[in-house]
């Protein structure tokens, strides 16, 4: 503790040191004018650094998902994806970034995988150093997240993962321990669920054995929004910070509890020093939350866009007559067919908290015709989307609509009370997305409505399906026709309502939606509520037809197929691998009308791959954030080298993956079964051959891996060798070095991920790529010695490609 935090604490009243232990509002902690403690604000991340409002303010950044950066395997360039995001939370406003998500891939299924990494936990440990590194360069903090084994969404809230002590400390504990190690994060969230029956936000041994004794964290230990369940528990365990505000379980309930002695006023003394600390460290004492501001610079752009390129994973690139498909030659060919459902739709990034308000969402086609245009070819670039995936109508596409300003977007005003035409406003703004949420003290004084209008101008001719959606009353009006109406007494979460209207193409139409939060005593624990706003335009009745037709009179065909938001999502998890809607109908269509067609599957977790071998070139693109139409074209192109490689096993079936017979779980528990054998691990030790294993990527050159040089010191080692481009263009290999323990007494994965490293080359260059290894990459977790342990003898050094593609091996004695 620095002597001004001593200062500071000794100023304090208990009542106000247990203010400083819980949220003000959504995202800040408590002014304490009296001592000159301004408000700690919090922005939520990891693709972006998203304000205040969740739809209004100012726009924001936004990078290629979790999954995406630990596709392109390059720390420096995470790391500089790091600064930008912590740049873009100081134009926030905020102090600390709530990111990264370093949880595992433990099942495809999981609907927050996007946002984390990787299925191992040494890729998952690298990329969270680096991005935390690249946060905090920047003056701010970054608040790993989320601790521990919240890997999946099913009965978020409530479930008890039941993880082995192995798997535990191996795997799903590593990269916060790493993490914590080397980056020294700002601040670390406590999980919703339950760690062997103990809330994560309340156990003691998580929260204060593990993390402040064994791993001396000496950061902030938040809950996640609205995942304190306790008073006493929760503060004894060793959480700081309550989140959101209103408090439910700290103010005045704590203060009695200290008066009873129920929680020593010594222990408020360690939450409240620890808020102060993450104030001091991140400048909150000294500059305050200011306002909130863009700050959409071409270095920002330019970052983004290479980070999007870089994640871009080139799974197939097979020979057409004689010439490989990619990449594309822009000056051979006269026309290129672009369909499928996600290659006109902004489908940039997953559903839920992690979602920002995008400067800008390039789509697949849009970058394409960019680069035609750029190339000054006179290329046509034809587009037929073919069908649809929507699970709901989608978002109002914000191309369709123009705010009073003539920029595109909503108006938005916030009511106080409970008549969206009222005069009292308490906000007015403009967004760029179709869903509102606002709450906080306002909303519970005086309640709420809000009133949303927009020009709409008609993509298509035809019966338009609008959604409305929220935890109120509402409707929405177009044109004259009341087409959603939820004005009834009706409230609970979640519910739709559908209408539809029939639309000319080209025409403009009034758009207006109201909506009236429900009372303060309906959802009073949150005392936020939201309402969406969603449109299907329709689709011709031969879209399928026209699709293959456009494909089959192209000389070359793309096809941009995958998930969106409402597949993949905070909240809910997949029900299946596959691809939804008529998605594989029209690849097995366009590339039987079309032998030189590309497929790009637009998706932050692995699908289903059963039409693979029937297509000559396949990329899988993730979710690629603002970026993603110019990082496609760049790669489809070959002005950037295919570099990505894959973070994460796809399966051939869902019923091969290492969860399949444990997941989601049941009766309010979740066992993971596979204990140590996630993702590769489990492919190896079962012999399952997956459709494509963890590491693959291919490039649009070749590389060769000279013999390995090894040099050992106790318990370390050290691992040279040569790459050389042996191809006739520069290109990007990724260099994976595994272990295996030969002569292990206890049960370990048949070869795990220790060391990995980038290397650019041009066409016949070489470089030696040196490897180091510590104690670590030999180590296993020994319960009984609540240690870890490495046993002398041999190891196995495999260097590769890919988990399945070794290049060079060699055996080595350790200790």
């Amino acid at each position: 503790m620095t002597e001004r935090t001593d200062r500071l604490l000794a100023q304090l009243t208990v009542e106000e040191k247990v203010a400083l232990t819980a949220g003000a509002d959504m995202w800040h902690t408590p002014r304490i004018d009296r001592a000159g403690i301004p408000p700690l604000k919090m922005a939520d991340g990891p693709v972006g650094a998203r304000g205040a409002s969740n739809t209004g303010g100012p726009p924001s950044a936004c990078f290629p998902c979790g999954t995406a950066l630990a596709a392109t395997w390059d720390v420096d360039l995470v790391e500089r994806v790091g600064r930008e995001l912590g740049a873009e939370t100081r134009a926030k406003g905020a102090h600390i970034l709530l990111a990264p998500t370093v949880n595992m891939h433990r099942s495809p299924l999981a609907g927050r995988n996007f946002e984390c990494y990787s299925e191992d936990p040494h890729l998952t440990a690298r990329m969270a150093v680096a991005y935390i590194d690249g946060v905090q360069s920047q003056g701010v903090g970054a608040c790993i997240k989320h601790l521990v084994a919240n890997d999946s969404e099913f009965e978020r809230f409530t479930i008890s993962s039941e993880v082995p002590e192995r798997a535990l400390r191996e795997i799903y504990l590593r990269p916060f321990e790493v993490a914590i190690a080397e980056a020294r994060p700002v601040a670390i969230m406590a999980a919703y669920n339950k760690l062997a029956g103990t809330w994560c936000s309340e156990h003691a041994w998580l929260l204060t054995a593990l993390l402040r004794d064994e791993w001396a964290f000496d950061g902030l230990v938040v809950s996640d929004w609205w995942a304190t369940h306790s008073t006493c528990d929760a503060a004894n365990a060793g959480l700081d910070l309550e989140m959101p505000g209103p408090t439910l379980h700290r103010g005045s309930a704590l203060v009695r509890a200290v008066e009873a002695g129920e929680v020593g006023e010594r222990v408020v003394d360690g939450l409240a020093r620890r808020v102060l600390e993450a104030m001091e460290r991140t400048g909150a004492l000294d500059a305050p939350a200011s306002p909130e501001r863009a700050e959409d610079t071409p270095d920002r752009r330019a970052v983004a866009r290479e980070a999007a390129s870089a994640a871009i994973v080139l799974l197939r690139n097979e020979p057409v007559g004689g010439s490989t498909v990619l990449p594309l030659a822009l000056d051979r060919v006269v026309s290129i067919a672009v369909v499928g459902p996600n290659a006109d739709a902004r489908n940039i990034l997953g559903g839920g908290s992690a979602a920002v308000s995008p400067y800008r969402a390039v789509t697949p086609l849009e970058g394409l015709r960019d680069a035609v245009a750029n190339a000054g070819l006179d290329v046509d670039v034809h587009h037929e989307p073919g069908c649809s995936i929507t699970r709901y109508p989608p978002a109002i596409d914000l191309r369709w609509v123009t705010a009073a300003t003539g920029e595109p977007g909503i108006d938005v005003e916030i009511v106080a009370g409970d008549d969206p035409g009222g005069d009292q406003i308490l906000e007015r703004h403009v967004t760029r997305r179709a869903m509102l949420s606002w709450g906080g003290a306002a909303a519970a004084e005086s309640g709420w409505s809000a009133r949303l209008t927009a020009t709409l101008r008609a993509p298509a001719t035809g019966r338009h399906v609008f959604q409305g959606g929220g935890t109120g009353r509402f409707r929405v009006r177009v044109g004259d026709d009341v087409v959603v109406d939820g004005w009834d007494d009706a409230v609970g979460r979640g519910r739709r309502v559908e209408g539809g209207v029939h639309l000319t193409e080209g025409e403009d139409y009034p758009l207006v939606a109201e909506f009236v939060a429900p009372p303060a005593a309906v959802g009073a624990e949150t005392q936020l509520s939201g309402f969406e706003l969603r449109c299907q335009a329709p689709l011709p009745d031969d879209a399928f037809e026209r699709a293959v037709r456009a494909a089959a009179d192209a000389d070359v065909a793309i096809v941009v197929v995958g998930t969106n938001g409402d597949w993949e999502t905070e909240g809910r998890d997949r029900k299946t691998m596959d691809l939804p809607g008529r998605q594989v109908e029209l690849v097995d269509a366009v590339v039987a009308a079309n032998p030189r067609t590309v497929v790009v599957v637009n998706a932050g977790s692995p699908v289903t791959m059963d039409w693979v071998a029937r297509v000559p070139a396949v990329l899988q693109s993730w979710f690629l954030g603002q970026e993603t139409g110019h990082a496609l074209a760049d790669v489809l192109t070959g002005a950037s080298d295919a570099s990505g490689r894959l973070p994460t096993t796809i399966a051939r079936s869902l019923r091969d993956t290492p969860a399949f017979t444990n997941y989601p779980g049941e009766f309010g528990r979740v066992d993971y079964g596979e204990g140590l054998f996630v993702g590769y691990r489990w492919y190896d030790a079962r012999a399952i051959e997956p459709r494509y294993p963890f590491g693959h990527g291919l490039s649009y050159t070749t590389f060769d891996f000279g013999p390995l040089d090894v040099s050992t010191s106790g318990d370390r080692a050290t691992v040279t060798l040569t790459v050389t481009n042996t191809g006739d263009r520069a290109g990007v290999e990724t260099v994976q070095l595994y272990v295996r323990d030969v002569e292990a007494s206890v049960i370990r994965p048949p070869k795990e991920l220790k060391a990995f490293a980038k290397v650019r080359l041009d066409a016949g260059g070489s470089l030696a790529v040196e490897l180091a290894l510590d104690r670590s990459a030999f180590a296993f977790w020994h319960p009984g010695e609540r240690g870890w342990r490495v046993e002398p003898g041999e190891f196995e050094i495999l260097v590769g490609r890919s988990a399945a593609e070794i290049r060079q091996r060699s055996t080595v004695h350790i200790g």
